[in-house]
């Protein structure tokens, strides 16, 4: 497994966000009920841009494909 980064939220991002995300798993449906919902989301997308960094020697194609390849589940 790769190395482990560290996300700070507010309370209030986190538990708008585990709502959205239990919602989904409990309906395999993405939806946005709420703006909250959205703003949590890109409050998110903002703080994974300040602290990902990708490899450089490799397009962001093949990197994200890698990274997918590393998640899944093993057959």
């Amino acid at each position: 497994m790769s190395d482990e980064i560290q996300l700070k939220l507010t309370e209030d991002e986190a538990w708008v966000l585990f709502e959205f995300v239990r919602r989904f798993s409990d309906t395999d449906q993405l939806s946005i009920e709420d703006q909250a919902e959205q703003r949590a989301l890109w409050n998110l997308c903002c703080v994974f841009e300040k602290t990902l960094h990708q490899a450089q020697d490799i397009s962001y194609e093949k990197f994200i494909a890698q990274c997918r390849d590393r998640l899944r589940d093993e057959p």
